[in-house]
């Protein structure tokens, strides 16, 4: 593992300066599970792929902002997430008719609320619902994503001591709220 992502590091490198064959070989070693990844969180193939290639030109743009001492794994999903989340942003906007009253003002749910309204069943979605951003991100990794605690402690910047004490919180909190 520890090579493959040594490899990844040396190609963002290569693609910080603009080589073309370097960008293609990261996309091909990885767009594979980012895109396992995405289906998995959004239930959309169409979408999964537009987010796919959202991500990937975003990585054309900004990979000379890759930290080295950071996993490129966790920089690529990082950024696969974001746009996922951008994504069902999108798409969930309204635009107010002109000369509708401000009363009915946008209101959509969040791209976390609707992704797991549709994932899971309301029961387990409401539990979801009730963590916090930070507990919710580390249960996901640990969890949905199948990471473990050290790649999401790179993947969330945060010791791996607290992705430990925060899955166990959350599962905490969903056990209860289940029973």
């Amino acid at each position: 593992m520890r090579d493959q992502e040594q490899d990844d590091e040396r190609l963002l490198r290569r693609v910080a300066r603009g080589d073309r064959g370097a960008f293609d070989e990261l996309y091909e070693r990885n767009a594979g599970w980012l895109a396992v990844r995405l289906r998995r969180r959004c239930g959309d193939p169409e979408l999964a792929a537009e987010v796919l290639q959202d991500c990937f030109l975003t990585v054309w743009r900004s990979a000379g902002g890759f930290d080295p001492s950071r996993s490129a794994a966790g920089w690529l999903w990082t950024i696969a997430a974001s746009r996922l989340i951008d994504a069902h942003r999108r798409r969930n906007v309204r635009i107010q008719p002109v000369g509708e009253p401000v009363d009915s003002a946008i209101t959509a749910e969040s791209a976390e609320d609707e992704v797991l309204a549709r994932a899971f069943s309301p029961e387990l979605a409401g539990a979801l619902h009730r963590l916090s951003p930070e507990l919710r991100a580390v249960l996901q990794a640990t969890v949905l994503d199948g990471r473990t605690v050290r790649e999401t402690s790179e993947l969330l910047g945060i010791p791996e001591g607290t992705v430990k004490t925060r899955a166990r919180k959350a599962r905490h909190i969903v056990k209860e709220a289940l029973a």
